[in-house]
């Protein structure tokens, strides 16, 4: 045998170093975080200063509710003041119309009763009556009713035994309401029943 065919070839196989991803390293690299994170406690000082601030939110919360409901009943008093402050200067205006208003019954029945052509004048009653209707201004139909201090004004009383005291026997300036408000109350005479009757009465 000769010397070249002894040597037989052996192959020595080299393993290759088993290669890790980008992918594989962020993986370990998070875990190792997570770990880190979990493992570490918060301090007692700023888990304190964590209650605090709780605290501190939830008082402010509950002051920024107090706040605005203040604010809304503020905005509530300020609408109705100022609903109040129209329906005022309204029935001021409208008490100065309705004497105006007097003014003109007053000449057209005197220039009635004298024969003169009234239809101009009636006319103008006519535009204002349009007007005390548009505000919802409204004559007090007061005669035969009972005397009512919210609404009359008595300057003058009769006996009367035929009526119940208090009864309205007659207008002497007539009164107008807007919306249950007084505007001008009616001025009128009232009855009443003799001391006598009343003594037969008992």
């Amino acid at each position: 045998m000769s010397k070249e065919e002894s040597e037989i070839p052996i192959e020595v196989k080299e393993e290759e170093p088993s290669e890790l991803s980008e992918e594989s390293f962020s993986d370990i690299n998070q875990e190792e975080s997570e770990s880190k994170i979990e493992s570490k406690e918060i301090p007692d000082d700023l888990q304190e200063l964590l209650e605090k601030q709780k605290e501190t939110l939830a008082t402010c919360e509950e002051e920024l509710k107090h706040s605005l409901a203040d604010y809304q009943n503020l905005e509530r008093k300020t609408k109705s003041d100022i609903e109040k402050g129209v329906k005022t200067k309204i029935d001021q205006f409208m008490l100065k119309f309705i004497s105006i208003y007097d003014d003109f019954i007053r000449a057209k029945t005197i220039l009635a009763e004298q024969k003169v052509n009234v239809s101009g004048l009636e006319s103008i009653l006519k535009n204002m009556d349009s007007l005390l209707s548009e505000y919802n201004v409204k004559p007090i139909n007061a005669l035969g009713e009972i005397f009512d201090p919210n609404l009359h004004e008595a300057v003058s009383v009769i006996e009367d035994s035929t009526l119940d005291d208090g009864t309205i026997t007659k207008e002497i300036r007539k009164g107008y309401i807007s919306q249950n408000r007084l505007i001008r109350p009616t001025i009128v005479e009232i009855s009443k029943k003799s001391n006598l009757e009343k003594s037969e009465g008992k």
